[in-house]
């Protein structure tokens, strides 16, 4: 609900796997959070990861436990139940609307500065509505309907 934790620019070329989200997860997630939010590794970790195969693949699922992070159940086939999906990308694509880019950099720039224009009410707003969210898809049966 603070903002982003890790914003992290896949190379390109690089295939996700889940051996590149686990190194991504131990080497680029874990320092950030210990440095942007010190005190949270060691009060508990609530991870909320889609059901993408990169996601629910042993390699990473079996570093979650060893970090402490507990793994939030997700529905089954409901990405509109995912904050970045339903809040923060349209957000920023509402920021990055109209401009042109020349560079693979020229985005990394924008978006970082895209994502440092939306501001905390924007995250607090997006968590009160993936918990109305979720409990719509409890009170559903575990199903989501927009």
């Amino acid at each position: 609900m603070n903002g982003v934790i890790l914003r992290w620019p896949v190379p390109i070329g690089t295939t996700i796997n889940a051996q590149y989200n686990k190194k991504v997860l131990q080497d680029k997630l874990r320092p950030a959070i210990r440095k942007k939010r010190p005190g949270l590794l060691e009060s508990g970790i609530l991870f909320l990861h889609d059901n993408a195969p990169v996601h629910t693949a042993r390699a990473v699922t079996d570093v979650l436990p060893v970090y402490k992070w507990e793994l939030l159940e997700h529905p089954r086939y409901s990405p509109d139940l995912a904050p970045c999906d339903f809040h923060l990308f349209p957000e920023m694509k509402e920021n990055l609307r109209g401009q042109r880019f020349e560079t693979e950099e020229d985005i990394i720039q924008a978006t970082k500065v895209a994502i440092k224009n939306l501001d905390k009410y924007s995250y607090v707003t997006a968590f009160k509505d993936w918990l109305q969210r979720i409990e719509k898809c409890a009170n559903n049966g575990g199903c989501y309907v927009e």
